[in-house]
């Protein structure tokens, strides 16, 4: 399953990135000579038109060798000189410009800047596009995905509005029945009779144990009313961030949080409350593991975030630890919410993936959370197993992971030579073939040091290191 899983996410991600420069490419009258999937040497193929179409020995990428382009470090990724040399062959007595020498008006370096600009941004954005498509397809095959649980975690009453206090005395653990007229089956519901609640008294009913409250939930104040509640979720590591504290400290998943500081924990949210309140101070924590018990002391990163209650910046600890959470339910929507659906959370995901990329160079993130395609499979493979809607919308998260980190200036990714294309917009000239060469060169020995990184992080993680 991880294979295949691996298999279908690489080639299909690649494949829409390539089509991408492919189409963009034909748009503009630049000639494509190779239309690749994966790298290095030509493994089989067949020529149609102008253009060669091939699979390569290296499933780990793919590119689109366009016309009149000159880059001698694409020719070493493409397989070698040689290789390109056969694939631009020219029969004995051809005509055209490939036979006299000549340059043809479909080279890449003889379009204007614009429009090299588009054909190299194009990859970008077909992956930005097929994300949007997929999250889309989700939304209106399957739903909204939403936490299928009403059974409530905490109620944070420092959040609720003064009219709502009396909902901090629902306990935590307590299953949600009702709010108003709705029926709730998810923790969507619970947001929805929140924020379509009529004016005047809302009566939130629950069970285990048994009970009511009676609230007003003015108009403005729903939204907060809402954040105020925290769906449960057991006190259950899934998954540990490498190079967090909780990595350093020896976390594992399944481990099972029983105390802290020697006070029992019931709930996730209170765990979580207890870290964030003890940024950079060591706590105790008792963990349940193969039916045995073990402390861990650990102490919590430093964060910053925003106060829920104020919007004000704070300073919340963090140990890099995720829960396991509830089953996923979907909540049907209309053709137009779909797609707004779709856009949302494009938007939200390229956001978070910009944040992390931010936090790993200010070092707030460990570059030990780097992961390679020993990474990108396991993901792959639990995403498949977890169905059809989670494992598209796994897609969709690394095509837009995929997208950003092409942007990223670094000669070789289409961010690099977006870079030499701004610079020979302001400079009125191209760089020479030489600096591009070089800065290339460069920027392929970078790329293979990140890899080189995050490959070794895999192995570390496998060896529990």
């Amino acid at each position: 399953m991880t294979i295949v899983a691996t298999i279908i996410v690489l080639g299909v991600l690649i494949f829409v990135h390539e089509l991408g420069h492919f189409l963009a490419a034909r748009s503009v009258g630049v000639r494509v000579e190779r239309f690749s999937i994966g790298l290095g040497p030509r493994v089989l193929g067949f020529t149609r038109g102008e253009t060669e179409y091939v699979l390569s020995a290296v499933p780990l990428g793919g590119y689109v060798k366009l016309g009149g382009m000159n880059d001698e470090v694409m020719e070493k990724i493409e397989g070698g000189k040689e290789d390109r040399e056969k694939s631009v062959a020219v029969e004995p007595g051809a005509e055209g410009p490939e036979a006299s020498g000549l340059r043809s008006s479909g080279d890449f370096d003889d379009k204007p800047v614009w429009a090299r600009a588009w054909v190299i941004s194009a990859g970008v954005l077909m992956n930005m596009a097929f994300a949007f498509l997929a999250y889309t397809v989700v939304a209106a095959g399957w739903g909204n995905p939403e936490m299928g649980t009403t059974r409530l975690g905490a109620v944070h009453a420092d959040v609720l509005p003064s009219a709502a206090q009396e909902l901090a005395d629902i306990p935590a653990g307590a299953t949600l029945l009702q709010i108003g007229e709705h029926e709730l089956v998810h923790w969507g519901d619970v947001r929805q009779a929140i924020l379509e609640a009529p004016e005047g008294p809302v009566t939130f009913t629950f069970t285990d144990p048994e009970g009511s409250v009676t609230v007003p939930l003015p108009e403005g104040e729903r939204v907060r009313t809402f954040r105020a509640l925290e769906f449960w979720a057991e006190p259950v590591v899934q998954a540990v961030s490498p190079g967090t504290p909780a990595d350093q400290a020896g976390f594992q998943s399944g481990d099972r949080i029983v105390a802290v500081n020697g006070n029992l924990i019931a709930t996730w949210p209170e765990f979580v409350r207890i870290v964030q309140q003890r940024p950079e101070s060591e706590i105790l924590v008792t963990l349940e593991r193969s039916g045995g018990e073990l402390m861990r002391p650990v102490t919590p990163n430093a964060v910053q975030d925003l106060d829920p209650a104020t919007g004000e910046p704070r300073t919340i600890g963090q140990i890099g630890v995720m829960p396991i959470l509830p089953s996923v339910a979907y909540s049907p929507l209309a053709p137009v919410e779909a797609v707004q659906a779709g856009w949302d959370e494009t938007y939200y995901i390229t956001a978070l993936i910009l944040g992390f990329l931010r936090d790993l160079v200010t070092g707030q993130i460990s570059p030990r959370n780097l992961g390679s395609i020993v990474a990108i499979g396991e993901a792959s493979g639990q995403a498949a197993a977890e169905g059809l809607p989670v494992f598209l919308r796994f897609m969709a998260l690394f095509s837009i992971n995929l997208a950003i980190l092409n942007l990223l200036p670094i000669p070789v990714l289409d961010g690099g030579h977006l870079l030499f294309l701004g610079i020979e917009a302001v400079r009125g000239r191209p760089l020479s073939v030489e600096q591009r060469l070089r800065w290339s060169q460069v920027g392929f020995v970078v790329l293979i040091g990140i890899m080189a990184l995050a490959l070794g992080n895999d192995f570390l993680r496998l060896f529990g290191l």
